[in-house]
Order: structure tokens, then sequence, then C-alpha cells
């Protein structure tokens, strides 16, 4: 049998099969490879510091429940949400003190979610600790998986 190379081998590698804990990036968003599919989404959020590991499991799961067949990747270390491969509704990246959830076509959301973006079809919702509308992220969950997504 031939042997893979180390990088290859890392590259399809399930993610979180390692020991080693992932790296966490200025700001604290964990680095996790690039992946398709729920386990790199899961083991950035389980690299989450703090409160936002939680948080972001609820998050996934709100989206799982309301999203039936939804998409998962990590891309540039962040879990993108879509409906078709390739194509995202909704990223999210993890700061210091909270959560940026990127609705990559909220402009179009009623009501916009409160983040203006220099892209004029982005919006952003900024979770912070203890601050989390569940009622509202639903809503806008719900209609951004029913518009265009973006091709990242």
């Amino acid at each position: 049998m031939a042997e893979r190379k180390p990088e290859k081998a890392a590259e399809n590698a399930e993610v979180g099969a390692s020991a080693v804990a992932p790296k966490l990036l200025s700001g604290g968003n964990p680095q996790i490879a690039k992946g398709y599919g729920d386990a790199p989404v899961q083991a950035y959020i389980a690299a989450m510091p703090g409160w936002k590991s939680p948080v972001g499991a609820r998050i996934d799961t709100l989206i799982e429940n309301l999203v039936p067949g939804v998409r998962k990747a990590v891309k540039w270390n962040s879990p993108l949400y879509g409906m078709e491969d390739g194509v995202w509704f909704l990223g999210l990246h993890c700061f210091a003190k909270y959560i940026k959830v990127s609705f990559f076509n909220g402009a179009s959301l009623e009501p916009p979610p409160p983040g203006a973006s220099k892209q004029p079809k982005v919006r952003y919702l900024d979770i912070h600790e203890g601050v989390f509308d569940e009622a509202q992220f639903a809503e806008w969950v719900k209609q951004a998986s029913q518009l265009p997504g973006e091709k990242l």
C-alpha cells in the first residue's frame, strides 16, 4: 500500500480525532482545518473558548432543527452553513468578547440584523455573553436559508 504524504493524511483525517487541542488565533478564534460536513464544525464549536462553546452548540442545534438538510463546512477558520455545497447563507467567527454571525444576504432579512457591513448585502449579529435572542435568531435563520446564498 502506498504511503500518503503527512500533509495529505492530515488534510484527510477526521477533525477532532487528534488529542492535540486546536490553536486559538488572536481574539480567541479556533484554528480548525478546512473541511466539509459536521465533523469540522463540531471541532470548531468544541474549541470555542469559555461561554462561546455552549452558545455555539446552541446556534448549531437551532440551525439544524430549523433548516433540514443544511450543509456545513469550516473555511477560513469559520463555520459556514448553506443549502447546497459551496453556497452559504450564514457564517460564525469568534472574537475576544463575542461571536459574530454573518448573514451573507442579511440586508434582505426582516428586520435586518443590526450590524452593518462594507458589503451592502451582508449584515452581522454580535452575540455577547448572556445576551442571545434565540427567537429573533431563529427567524433570521429561517429567512436566510430561503434566500440565495453566497458562493465562497
